[in-house]
């Protein structure tokens, strides 16, 4: 991943995460943003904010994405609307070792297909993948994916596999616009730095478009 330090050129794009709780939301966001992982991480309570810079590959375009991680549990998902309100992108993530949060992705795709937004990019994130107790087939999301015009990849929070390039791919996705974009609401830290310490581990070639 390569940061860019040009703040004239830097275009910011609001980016949600929505899905169950326990399929790696959180994770998902320290990887990218501080390429760590933590076995235990702290219960999200309604969202939290945090932001990367990125070079979109194969140009010299530089983006920062404005990243809410959004609480997976029943009660807050009443609150989602407000954090997917006029996002750029968004990521459903599900555990692929549970059919559950694969059904429960679908219905964030459909709440994300009623949004009055025909520009948004949605990725669907099969994390995990490093857990070898599969329960969705890669075949069925694959398809689910790309019947519904969705970014997809296989992502591991825990070992960084295809972390970074699940966000290039969206970032490769998203229009471009005239002028930078500052951030889109008042900031509720993740405790997370915005700049790696190294890179973090990704494969590419690995995302599928819809």
């Amino acid at each position: 991943m390569t940061i860019i330090t040009s703040p004239s050129r830097k275009q910011g794009y609001k980016l949600v995460l929505l899905g169950d709780a326990s399929v790696g939301k959180t994770s998902l966001v320290q990887r990218f943003v501080h390429n760590s992982f933590e076995d235990t991480v702290q219960t999200t309570i309604g969202a939290a904010f945090s932001t990367q810079d990125l070079l979109v590959p194969g140009s010299n375009r530089s983006i920062k994405f404005e990243i809410w991680d959004t609480a997976g549990q029943e009660r807050f998902r009443s609150l989602a609307p407000m954090y997917y309100r006029n996002a750029s992108c968004a990521i459903v993530v599900y555990d692929q070792t549970s059919m559950a949060s694969f059904v429960r992705a679908q219905d964030w795709v459909k709440q994300l297909s009623m949004v009055n937004n025909p520009d948004i990019v949605v990725a669907l994130a099969a994390n995990k993948m490093d857990v070898a107790d599969r329960e969705v087939p890669l075949a069925t999301a694959r398809e689910y994916a790309m019947t519904h015009g969705l970014v997809f990849c296989e992502t591991s929070a825990k070992t960084g596999q295809n972390v970074v390039a699940l966000f290039e791919a969206i970032a490769q996705k998203l229009p471009l616009r005239s002028n930078p974009v500052g951030p889109t609401t008042t900031p509720i830290t993740l405790g997370m730095g915005n700049t790696p310490t190294h890179a973090a581990t990704t494969t590419r070639g690995c995302c599928r478009y819809g």
